[in-house]
């Protein structure tokens, strides 16, 4: 078996699974059963970059700051990312090192924080639709775009706050994240092709990529092309809160010259990584 560099992406949703109260007990044991992949994968000699999703962990804090705004200055988003990008690698690091030390491998964990260059201009900039933090009333909108925010109605929820997404362009550490690599560390980060990762694994709370989702058609894929994903994509089968993210970050990680993107649950992880669950998408 050829030696690959893997970026394994962990979807906050899956580490605060829906339905569940997203304690931290909760998260570590849903990131304690996801290590189980990547000790394989380590076994195998491949080298493995962990990345990870944050919106129900971010919405978390904003829902704690909202609480406590008549006490303490509230904190930008852009801090508050950084925290959970701090607080999910520590848990994500620790599991992965007791993982580790359980299957007799010694390797080091690294966690780094990233920063992420986007283009000012990008359409999202100006239109947010990126739904972010707890739900408001009706009555409370104005009140809350004298703050400056950006408020639109979640339909059938509420009302919640909008935010950009815009498209990644580059990692600013992504240089000291590839020494890591070829230095044999494991690392945390957020990014695939711009270290000439092989593969990207995403995993989130379903084990195949669907249309028409809990619908009496449901229709599951064990493989999709870049053009399928694309027209399925044009025809809105996958919301931007949802595998919609997921489905464009795999799209653009093969135009980039990645090989293959895996979609499944972490339940699932380690048989997907063997061909034998969720949904591969190549070129």
């Amino acid at each position: 078996m050829s030696r690959k560099t893997i970026v394994v992406a962990l979807g906050g949703n899956a580490i605060i699974e829906e339905g569940s109260e997203g304690t931290m007990a909760q998260q570590f044991a849903n990131t304690r059963k996801s290590m189980e992949a990547i000790v394989g994968l380590i076994i195998e000699g491949h080298r493995v970059v962990l990345s990870h999703g944050n919106g129900p962990q971010a919405g978390v804090h904003l829902i704690r700051h909202e609480a406590a705004s008549g006490q303490v200055p509230p904190s930008p988003l852009n801090v508050i990312v950084a925290d959970t990008q701090g607080s999910m690698g520590y848990m994500i690091a620790q599991c992965l090192a007791n993982a580790l030390i359980a299957a007799k491998i010694e390797k080091d964990v690294v966690t780094i924080i990233t920063q992420v260059v986007v283009d000012p201009a990008d359409p999202s900039m100006s239109n947010p639709t990126k739904y972010v933090g707890p739900f408001y009333k009706a009555e409370q909108v104005d009140k809350l775009r004298t703050r400056g925010w950006i408020i639109k109605e979640d339909p059938g929820r509420g009302f919640r706050r909008v935010v950009a997404s815009p498209m990644p362009l580059d990692v600013v550490e992504k240089g000291t994240i590839k020494d890591l690599i070829d230095d044999g560390k494991i690392v945390i980060a957020l990014l695939a092709n711009l270290i000439g990762a092989d593969e990207l694994c995403i995993l989130t709370g379903v084990e195949k990529v669907a249309i028409n989702y809990k619908k009496p058609d449901q229709r599951t894929f064990d493989a999709l092309t870049v053009a399928e994903c694309e027209r399925y994509l044009a025809e809105g089968q996958f919301p931007k809160g949802s595998m919609g993210p997921k489905i464009e970050a795999a799209c653009d990680f093969i135009r980039r010259g990645g090989s293959k993107v895996i979609i499944t649950s972490m339940d699932m992880a380690v048989a997907a990584i063997d061909g034998k669950a969720g949904t591969i998408i190549t070129s």
